[in-house]
């Protein structure tokens, strides 16, 4: 009997330390205070930060008599019970991230209560937030949240986190004043519901089901988008951002559509205004290379053309050529009229040709276009295929060449060397490429 007597005290003992463990008490509380200050209402001089992170914390009632708290810090404890907060009327931080709670916000709502995190812990779903005007940032990261609700009355929210959560779809924050979205390892497939989003600068969609970038559209101040790791395929979806001014930074990491070959400079030429891709800088000398690989200027295709069609003739066997040159230091006699599209450039040639026909002939251009109704092959045009077009360029033909409309035309040495034959120089019509 004796020893069952000492066995129960000892379990007794072991039973009171045990509800003890967890619960906070004053001498712990004194040790996170920090910043002494004046309170709310400017009568006592009082510490107005809590820091207690990491104590093992999961019964704070004690706290309900710290009413001139302005900053809270329970982050890293055990905590699921946060009502305490009930009679902290000027609190305006709150930090209860890495704790035990399936629920939040249960609690009379301090009334300038602007920054809350609760990301870290096991809350299934989201609740009416209307009584909380002031509320700015709200953290929910590494939670169970299946629906975005609840926020449509937080007219001063401009930061909001839930990633790693379980979202399927982006709705429930029309017109809300988000600046940073944080929606990263979700289950989201499409980017809707954030038209409304006007006040939008940096938008977190990484680690998603997303396939297109379809919604991120008319966003006039989004400076960066992160979409590392979805499945975007089509470099033709980048469209959907070209337009945006500030557009700074973008991650397209770990898309299918990096495996274009021409990805790198096709993204940087479609979004000429970022000066960060993938998590690398891009140079002016990238951006200039792009322009030039996607839209040259006329100067550089007419350089680029120039040089193959030299180097094309340098590598068949030389001639001394024909010339209408009275003598060597003239200039070599050719006329080339060029204009817009349906401008008459083909019959004002034409014309100059029998009204100067001492002085001019026409020269007609090689082309692997069909004719059209009333063309003549070899007075109009010379209508060759594809394959012949790129056998001529192989072997030096042409002197120039350019496309138009998905067609090929060049302008053949030979055709300008008949006329020189003749004493004449060439007129000929091209476009600008």
């Amino acid at each position: 009997e004796d020893e069952r007597e000492e066995g129960g005290e000892e379990e007794e003992s072991e039973r009171s330390e045990g509800q003890l463990e967890g619960v906070l008490d004053e001498d712990t509380a004194a040790e996170g205070l920090q910043t002494l200050g004046y309170s709310a209402l400017g009568t006592e001089y009082v510490y107005l930060h809590l820091s207690l992170p990491g104590r093992e914390l999961s019964d704070i009632s004690i706290l309900s008599g710290y009413t001139h708290l302005q900053k809270l810090d329970l982050s890293s404890n055990k905590i699921n019970d946060l009502s305490c907060i009930s009679h902290m009327p000027y609190l305006i931080e709150l930090d209860a991230s890495k704790n035990e709670l399936s629920t939040y916000f249960d609690f009379k709502p301090p009334k300038n209560l602007r920054e809350v995190d609760f990301s870290h812990n096991q809350i299934p779903k989201m609740r009416d937030l209307s009584a909380y005007h002031s509320l700015t940032k709200l953290l929910l990261d590494y939670n169970e949240i299946e629906e975005i609700r609840g926020l449509e009355k937080c007219h001063s929210l401009t930061q909001l986190g839930l990633s790693h959560n379980r979202l399927t779809a982006i709705k429930g924050l029309e017109n809300l004043p988000i600046r940073i979205l944080n929606l990263s390892f979700n289950q989201i497939e499409k980017v809707m519901g954030l038209k409304s989003l006007k006040s939008l600068q940096r938008v977190d969609l990484s680690c998603n089901k997303i396939n297109s970038l379809q919604g991120l559209e008319e966003h006039e101040l989004l400076e960066e988008i992160n979409l590392e790791d979805n499945q975007v395929a089509e470099l033709r979806e980048l469209e959907w951002i070209g337009d945006l001014p500030l557009l700074r930074v973008l991650n397209l990491l770990k898309n299918p559509l990096q495996e274009q070959g021409d990805y790198w400079l096709s993204a940087i030429f479609t979004l000429l205004q970022i000066t960060e891709l993938d998590l690398k800088e891009v140079s002016v000398e990238e951006k200039v290379a792009a322009v030039n690989n996607q839209d040259p200027p006329p100067e550089v295709v007419a350089a680029e053309d120039h040089r193959t069609q030299v180097l094309c003739h340098i590598l068949q066997p030389q001639s001394v050529l024909d010339s209408t040159l009275p003598g060597a230091d003239e200039a070599y006699p050719m006329l080339v009229l060029l204009g817009p599209l349906a401008c008459g450039k083909r019959q004002l040639s034409l014309k100059i040709c029998r009204q100067f026909k001492n002085f001019f002939r026409f020269g007609p251009c090689h082309t692997t276009r069909t004719a059209y109704f009333g063309e003549e092959n070899r007075l109009d045009y010379y209508f060759i295929s594809p394959e012949e077009f790129t056998e001529m360029v192989a072997a030096g033909k042409f002197l120039a060449t350019y496309k138009y409309s998905g067609h090929r035309y060049g302008l053949a040495r030979d055709t300008v060397e008949s006329s020189a034959r003749e004493g004449l120089a060439t007129c000929v019509h091209l476009e600008i490429e």
